[in-house]
């Protein structure tokens, strides 16, 4: 593989994560039911709207969540995919079940990795702006809310400590070590195809 094909993965790679990361989070907000009118959740629906309103009118929404979203997502990582092997020469024949089921994986980690970022900086935002307007603090606590009311309910009042996202954690590092860390490993998947892995 030459310096050229090795810089243009990079830079593929790079820029079609962003983009996943982008789709990926236009599924999550709406999953959260997080403030539409949020600047930062307003420059996600523009980035997504164009491939978005399309894919809409075949796919319906299921069970009140954005379909079109998610296979949006799995439509992107799948492309990354494909492009990333043409350039380091290989060819595509008879990989595509395979190449399906890798982005799933890929979508799925990178799912796990959406909430467990937000909680680490929601987490750093408690101690160092606590309560804090920011647009960017307010999604954040957005998406975390929903993965930590469950831990607050069965932890015990601790005067105002909140240890809820330990467990959450915890919980979010078995599902990715037991689960998409396991399913990559029995499918194969390689490292360099998915950098959320």
């Amino acid at each position: 593989m030459t310096g050229l094909n090795t810089a243009a993965i990079y830079i593929l790679q790079t820029l079609g994560s962003l983009y996943l990361l982008i789709v990926l989070l236009r599924f999550i907000l709406q999953l959260v039911r997080a403030d539409f009118y949020n600047p930062l959740s307003q420059f996600v629906v523009r980035a997504t709207q164009p491939l978005l309103k399309p894919l809409r009118k075949l796919i319906p929404s299921l069970f009140g969540l954005d379909t079109a979203s998610l296979v949006l997502a799995i439509l992107v990582q799948l492309l990354v995919m494909m492009l990333t092997l043409a350039l380091m020469g290989y060819g595509l024949g008879g990989f595509l079940l395979q190449l399906l089921v890798w982005s799933l994986i890929g979508v799925a980690s990178l799912f796990i990795k959406v909430f467990y970022f937000a909680m680490i900086i929601s987490v750093i935002l408690s101690w160092v702006a606590p309560g804090s307007y920011n647009p960017g603090a307010q999604l954040v606590n957005q998406i975390c809310e929903p993965l930590l009311a469950p831990f607050r309910k069965l932890m015990p009042n601790l005067g105002g400590l909140d240890i809820s996202p330990i467990f959450a954690f915890i919980a979010l590092n078995l599902f990715d070590m037991l689960v998409i860390g396991n399913l990559a490993a029995l499918t194969g998947l390689p490292q360099q195809l998915s950098p959320f892995l």
